[in-house]
């Protein structure tokens, strides 16, 4: 952990460090049996978009697996949210305040009317498990022009089409009430759930249980309830689950990993190498 005025950066340098590690491993035991392993390191994880310029082909795997989860020790995962990224952009007009009186148009008040009207029972911190979310992430704002970025999550993708009417309906709402206020939403698709095509070839999530108990986890099966590289691997033809890691608290200063739990990890693509050599 850090001493809590960074972030650790766990998500994913501990991913990065079990691969090295098992690298290190079967080079420095040549008598450990495995087939062909082939790494790679995908720049700006997930919504960075970075896994778009993978070469799937001259990869030439069947399987691959990101190790990109938390805690639990043993928890898997082949189910993941689907992802849309939305942006609400409101237009004002701006003009010294002194001489503002029918004319100012602050697109501030629109944008604070649409975060105000989000249902805040489909808020991050008011979900869990399989629940949706609308996230309002990020808000730029002046008089001239404010933006809000959000994050809409659902495990079901045919969900999303309902969350963006639920922010259309919101929008014309605020317009109403604000008609000299310009409003406009842009949405574009982020990643989308794995496990429908996982399931097309499961052989690669069988393996991995399978290596997982094999170094005496109590191995399971859990949603993940955010996004991996595999995510998007996987939409584009390359089955994909995810291992975990040990970390915890991602994304904040209190971000930890459990030196213990990534041991685990480390052993569990231990076995998983020999699984597939046995079985592949």
């Amino acid at each position: 952990h850090t001493d809590g005025t960074t972030l650790l950066g766990s998500d994913d340098k501990s991913g990065v460090t079990a691969i090295m590690e098992l690298m290190k491993f079967m080079i420095e035991t040549p008598e450990f049996l495995h087939g062909t392993v082939k790494i790679c390191f995908t720049p700006d994880e997930e919504v960075g978009r970075g896994a778009n310029r993978f070469d799937i082909e001259a990869f030439g795997c069947e399987y691959a697996y990101t190790i990109d989860g938390g805690l639990p020790i043993g928890e898997l995962n082949k189910e993941t949210f689907s992802a849309d990224h939305a942006w609400i952009r409101a237009y004002g007009r701006d003009i010294h305040p002194g001489s503002a009186k029918d004319v100012m148009v602050n697109s501030m008040r629109a944008m604070c009317a649409i975060v105000e009207k989000l249902p805040k029972e489909m808020s991050p911190e008011c979900t869990a498990g399989y629940e949706p979310f609308i996230h309002p992430h990020n808000l730029t704002a002046g008089v001239q022009k404010s933006e809000l970025f959000l994050l809409l999550r659902d495990f079901k993708t045919a969900g999303l089409a309902d969350q963006k009417k639920i922010l259309e309906g919101i929008i014309e709402e605020v317009q109403k009430e604000f008609p000299k206020t310009k409003i406009e939403m842009e949405v574009k698709s982020a990643y989308r759930n794995m496990y429908e095509k996982l399931m097309d070839n499961p052989r690669g999530c069988d393996y991995l249980f399978e290596a997982a108990k094999r170094a005496g986890l109590n191995a399971e099966w859990s949603p993940i309830r955010g996004g991996t590289d595999g995510s998007r691997l996987t939409e584009m033809g390359l089955p994909c689950p995810n291992i975990f890691t040990g970390g915890e608290n991602f994304h904040s200063k209190t971000e930890f990993v459990s030196i213990d739990a990534l041991m685990k990890s480390i052993e569990t693509m231990k076995e998983l190498c020999s699984v597939w050599a046995e079985k592949g």
